[in-house]
């Protein structure tokens, strides 16, 4: 038994004869499927403003939800209390909401064990010491402070997380994970002749405190924020019109993971709401364009051994040189769109039905050097860093803010520029 079922089955005092009793209660009004989702997380957040911690902040949430599907019909409700006549009383509740006329009964339960581990942190984040947390958040401050005397503000955000989930379905699984997470993000404002400027930059993942060490270091953090800012304190309005764009690696992967990444979660899809619903197999990108979402991606923040389905996540194929190959499903929208099941149901929280959501998406490297790239454009921009943003998913528009971008001349990388919204 791993040590997330023993988390569970030892301080809940659950057992398979009680997940099956729950799961019979959600059946009881009818339905074809359900499952139980047990939830314990535990978080903390710190905050350094002015170089004072601001707020330091922990908590623990804990909780089940239920759910049944009967068709196209879904039942869901949640508590906080792990007794087990308030259990039964919200199975008995999401049955009526789904109440349909299939009826299956529940089989015998199985534990399964994750055929791999994405996160093999030896030491949590939780279990740490606080003093060890505040270290990095002050490491980031102290660093961000230095770099310029023109830096004049700096706000570090320290968050970790570990969540540990039990699912229990009337398929007759039980599927059991444990989920760490871990990110620091540091924001900080220069400030020269009553020009302020700003910039922003984080990273973590599923990962321990050893993440932030050698290059990934709070000063690593600090630092980065800081050069952001002050070099947009040089920089000139970007010039109006339509020019070519060139994106960067890294964060300008969030235009993707919006403008097309959102547009390809099945239930979009199947609402006939989203610009690539009924495209399966046409050209929507050129053929340069191939787009994965791979929840496999050890120790990345979108990853998951897991997802909260009790499916085991895997590397899946939307985008494949330009022609749409498929969506990212759910169990619901996977069995009304007859397709299969790709990993990615995803909850808040126990308090929340799954959804089908990305992992980590992004798009493969083309045959081109990257520098050959800029040299081919004579006037554009390059953009390294994005900020807010909005996109409608029925037509794919977007409108983004880049934080940090530069002027490309005859295939040179000049001055910087603001006011960007490609």
């Amino acid at each position: 038994m791993s040590h997330v079922d023993r988390f569970f089955f030892d301080r809940y005092g659950l057992t398979e004869a009680e997940l099956e009793r729950y799961l019979g209660a959600a059946l009881s009004e009818g339905g074809d499927y359900a499952d139980l989702y047990f939830e314990h997380s535990t978080t903390t957040s710190l905050l350094a403003d002015e170089s004072l911690i601001k707020s330091a902040t922990e908590g623990i949430s804990m909780g089940c939800g239920v759910r049944v599907l009967a068709g196209e019909q879904t039942g869901y409700a949640y508590t906080h209390d792990l007794a087990p006549e308030k259990i039964l009383k919200i199975a008995r509740v999401a049955a009526r909401i789904a109440s349909g006329p299939a009826r299956v009964s529940t089989v015998g339960l199985s534990t399964l064990e994750p055929t791999h581990n994405f996160y093999p942190v030896v030491s949590p984040p939780t279990d740490r010491e606080l003093g060890e947390r505040l270290g990095i958040v002050i490491r980031a401050d102290r660093a961000a402070r230095a770099y310029d005397p023109r830096i004049k503000q700096v706000r570090v955000n320290y968050g970790d997380q570990i969540r540990h989930v039990l699912i229990a379905s009337s398929d007759g699984r039980v599927v059991t994970d444990f989920q760490p997470l871990v990110r620091v993000s540091v924001f900080a404002i220069a400030q020269q002749d009553g020009n302020v400027q700003s910039g922003t930059t984080g990273g973590g993942g599923r990962v321990g405190l050893e993440f932030f060490q050698g290059e990934n270091g709070p000063e690593h953090f600090g630092r980065e924020a800081a050069r952001q800012a002050i070099v947009q304190l040089d920089a000139r309005e970007a010039p109006a019109g339509e020019m070519e764009v060139v994106l960067g690696p890294g964060w300008p992967g969030i235009l993707l993971h919006e403008a097309v990444g959102h547009g390809l979660e099945a239930d979009f899809n199947r609402k006939g709401i989203s610009a690539f619903s009924g495209r399966l197999g046409q050209r929507v990108a050129s053929e340069l364009c191939t787009v994965v979402d791979d929840g496999t991606l050890p120790g990345r923040r979108g990853s998951l051994n897991v997802d909260d389905e009790g499916e085991a996540t895997q590397l899946n194929v939307l985008i494949k040189k330009g022609v749409l190959c498929g969506y990212l499903q759910d169990r619901l929208s996977s069995d009304v769109m007859r397709a299969a099941r790709t990993g990615n149901g995803r909850r808040e929280s126990y308090e929340h039905i799954p959804m089908p959501r990305m992992t980590n998406t992004y798009m493969l490297p083309g045959p081109d050097d990257p520098e050959e790239i800029i040299r081919s454009v004579r006037r554009g921009l390059y953009a390294v860093n994005f900020a807010g943003g909005q996109v409608d998913i029925t037509n794919g528009k977007f409108v983004f803010s880049a934080s940090e971008a530069y002027l490309i001349e005859d295939g040179k990388m000049t001055a910087p520029v603001k006011g960007v919204l490609p």
